[in-house]
């Protein structure tokens, strides 16, 4: 019974002491060091008083926060004494709570951060020691947890204060110093029950989603690269929310920041574990582990997901993969049309147009979607370059011209295309002479009218219009445009270098067709030569010139020797791979 009175005079000595304390350090005034704290150190708050920083006067009646209290009077419990680091550190929460930034920052700058951090790790080095024993040591820690939280939370809210003077290069390294300690503290990561009893690991998680952001802030993106890397390779014991947002923002973040970042440097892995060697690959393994973390239904569905997933598998032209993906989502995650559309796409980009006209198909004839402009001008590209679709092809455009009337002029000059190009394969397989003329009168009008109506110079539109008028022997009309398209592509498509050339033999110029063959040679890459080494062959044969077109395709033979030799393991890769087919039953 003593004890427990002895007890409850001791706990109201304390919390009568604490508010003593709080009152004085928001006045300004000098607390007498026998009074309150039995040590050599004073709270040091004189500095702050007379920097100009006090609160104002208003401010001096205001009751200090509850909590501000409780966490002292369980440092005092735990050590006997508030120092001269933890008095700064309530001080300064008390500020930043008041919204005194400046105030705040410069009480927060008082403490000496790196006289502490040497005790802070030592402190959670052996609180982690002693749980995991569960026996009491000899090595007692330096600090208590919660003097610890308490001096992890002002280094957190210094770094806050600065970010909020835009000072970010200094707020990235005041937070980094957090995570910097706690890290060499725990190199193995934290334990599940690691300072649960105190909001220190509420601010590490803080701590972690900061750090890169303030990164990011200060120019430094191979900094928060590696800051996000800490933060997803260290056991910070991060909740699921937290987690799934730094993985997110991470992804993003190689997708379109334009800084390559190296492999990262793992401590240990797997044999044979995948380590990413680029920003694209480092993305593509984020947002799977996000898709997979839906599929196992610990998050919500992100619809941006799957975009920035697209996106990436896209630019790195896996699109068969991306396929698969989006087949293993269950059917009412994505929209039907969207689900369609996306792999009608990646089998249109894969080669497989049947299979991605099946989809269309499949899409197209349901009457719940009234509007599908875009995967009608998909499906008539597909027929228009398939002879025996040309018929579809051309229906397709047609409704597309019919949903567009009045509204984008540039997605209709695509459509008049389009339906022009269908025109010109359907002429090829007419019965008869009327009927093929009037599919290529058919086909240059619709053609013609895509030219007038675009806004920006299209170089599809133009290599059809001059295609077309060379086959119709308007030679003239076809060297205008196909002039025209190499001026727009500067020279970059070797398919436009070609046209140009075989236009110019139809005119019976061979040399100034092969002066074109050899302007082309000298823009493009040795791999991209073969097609024009094999038209300058037929031009030097044309000439009579057979020594010449002799060289030209020893010069073609080696070219392909080399591409062959140095390609031949991707295309055992390639061959090697699973084929992936889309069955109809998994797509209602």
């Amino acid at each position: 019974m003593t004890s427990k009175n002895w007890m409850n005079k001791r706990g109201f000595s304390i919390r009568g002491r604490l508010r003593k304390m709080m009152k004085c350090i928001c006045s300004g005034e000098q607390l007498r060091v026998d009074e309150i704290i039995p040590s050599s150190e004073s709270l040091a708050t004189r500095d702050y008083s007379a920097s100009g920083y006090s609160s104002r006067a208003g401010d001096n009646e205001r009751k200090p926060d509850t909590s501000n209290i409780e966490e002292a009077e369980s440092s005092l419990r735990e050590s006997g004494f508030l120092n001269y680091e933890e008095a700064r550190a309530l001080l300064g929460r008390l500020e930043y709570q008041k919204g005194n930034i400046e105030a705040a920052l410069h009480v927060f700058e008082g403490i000496d951060i790196a006289a502490v951090t040497p005790k802070m790790k030592l402190s959670i080095a052996r609180r982690c020691e002693l749980h995991r024993r569960r026996s009491q040591s000899e090595a007692i820690p330096p600090m208590s947890m919660h003097a610890v939280s308490l001096l992890i939370e002002a280094i957190f809210l210094k770094a806050k204060s600065l970010q909020a003077l835009g000072r970010f290069g200094e707020a990235a390294q005041s937070c980094k110093v957090i995570l910097d300690t706690v890290e060499s503290a725990l190199p193995e990561g934290l334990p599940e029950n690691f300072a649960a009893d105190c909001k220190l690991l509420e601010t590490l998680n803080k701590a972690v989603e900061l750090l890169p952001e303030l990164w990011k802030l200060a120019g430094s993106p191979q900094e928060a690269i590696l800051s996000y890397r800490q933060a997803l390779l260290h056991n910070w014991n991060l909740d699921m929310e937290t987690a799934t947002k730094i993985e997110k923002e991470f992804a993003i973040f190689l997708l379109y920041s334009g800084s390559d970042a190296s492999p990262p440097n793992l401590r240990s892995q797997m044999e044979g574990s995948f380590v990413p060697r680029n920003n694209i690959e480092e993305a593509i393994l984020l947002l799977m582990i996000l898709l997979r973390k839906f599929v196992l239904k610990r998050i919500a569905w992100d619809p941006s997901i799957i975009d920035h997933l697209s996106f990436a598998l896209s630019v790195s032209g896996e699109l068969r993969t991306l396929a698969h993906q989006v087949e293993l989502l269950l059917p009412g995650i994505m929209e039907r049309k969207e689900r369609f559309s996306t792999l009608a796409l990646c089998y249109h980009g894969e080669g497989e147009d049947m299979v991605a006209l099946n989809l269309l198909r499949n899409l197209l004839n349901n009457r719940d979607n009234p509007d599908c402009t875009l995967e009608l001008l998909l499906a008539s590209k597909i027929c228009g370059e398939n002879v025996d679709c040309t018929d579809e092809g051309t229906d397709y455009a047609h409704k597309a011209l019919s949903k567009l009337q009045g509204r984008c002029k540039q997605m209709a000059s695509v459509a008049n295309c389009l339906l022009g190009v269908s025109l010109s394969a359907k002429s090829r397989s007419s019965p008869s002479d009327y009927d093929r003329i009037l599919r290529q009168y058919e086909a240059l009008e619709a053609l013609e009218t895509a030219e007038r109506t675009m806004i920006d110079r299209d170089p599809n539109v133009l290599f059809h219009l001059s295609l077309e008028n060379a086959e119709q022997r308007k030679l003239d009309a076809a060297l205008h445009y196909a002039r025209q398209l190499l001026k727009i592509e500067a020279g970059s498509s070797v398919k436009g270098w070609i046209l140009l050339a075989r236009i110019l033999s139809a005119q019976k110029q061979f040399e100034d067709a092969e002066c074109v063959i050899n302007a082309a040679m000298d823009q493009t890459g040795k791999w991209d030569q073969g097609e024009l080494l094999r038209t300058k062959a037929k031009l030097q044969i044309a000439q009579g010139r057979l020594k010449n077109a002799i060289e030209t395709y020893t010069h073609l033979l080696a070219v392909l020797q080399v591409r062959n030799k140095n390609f031949r393991v991707g295309k055992q890769l390639l061959k090697g791979k699973p084929s992936q087919k889309v069955g109809n039953g998994n797509m209602a």
